[in-house]
């Protein structure tokens, strides 16, 4: 993929206390692979890279307000983040408690998100951006490729990936600024999203392959 800052953007999935912080909700099934991906130090890099480049940043954050525990049917993970209240919010129109919450963006990442030119975009409410506003953001800024990373890899980012290739977008994944769980029943949630990026994203590429294409001073490629 050739990567230009007039039609290609970052989109980062969730980058939250809850999934990211030793002090988050799920950081028990999540640490080990954080870690051994340094996923949140590469997802630092993508930031300074894009905001260096002049690539628009997006963001999809996770968001569950006191409403959404009136749904009448979820699935595993579903019922483990309303459970645990992963990612919750008092409100859709306050943010009282937010600072410093698990819904609240990792510290390391503030100076890029809150800089008041990156796009925030409605929360998604299960794992994919049918639906927010995510799309529609992209599309009002002409945007056709996608530089795609963040939380968690088999989940978010994987249904994130899959929507945009069906909504014609061109999508590479950064595989070591993003991760996944472990679970002695479920799996290795990394593991499973590498062997499906590597069969449906245009590319995939480590965080030092991507920075060096977005500091190609007209095109890089990856």
């Amino acid at each position: 993929m050739n990567f230009d800052p007039s039609d290609t953007a970052v989109v980062v999935i969730d980058p939250q206390n809850d999934v990211l912080s030793p002090s988050g909700k799920n950081w028990e099934v999540l640490e080990a692979s954080v870690t051994e991906n340094d996923t949140v130090a590469h997802l630092v890099e993508i930031f300074a890279a894009a905001k260096t480049g002049g690539f628009a940043v997006f963001i999809s954050p996770h968001y569950f307000y006191p409403a959404d525990h009136g749904w009448l049917f979820n699935g595993p993970l579903e019922t483990d983040e309303l459970r645990t209240d992963t990612f919750a919010r008092r409100g859709p129109l306050t943010l009282d408690g937010f600072t410093g919450s698990g819904a609240d963006w990792l510290a390391e990442f503030k100076p890029y998100i809150e800089d008041g030119s990156t796009i925030v975009a409605s929360p998604h409410k299960v794992w994919g951006p049918q639906t927010n506003d995510l799309v529609l953001q992209l599309r009002k800024r002409r945007i056709a490729k996608v530089i795609l990373c963040g939380m968690l890899a088999n989940i978010c980012v994987e249904s994130h990936l899959r929507d945009l290739l069906e909504q014609g977008f061109e999508v590479a994944v950064v595989r070591d600024a993003t991760a996944g769980p472990r679970d002695p029943s479920r799996g290795d949630g990394y593991q499973a999203a590498l062997v499906n990026f590597n069969f449906l994203a245009h590319a995939v590429g480590s965080t030092d392959e991507v920075v060096a294409a977005m500091a190609v001073p007209t095109r890089g490629q990856t």
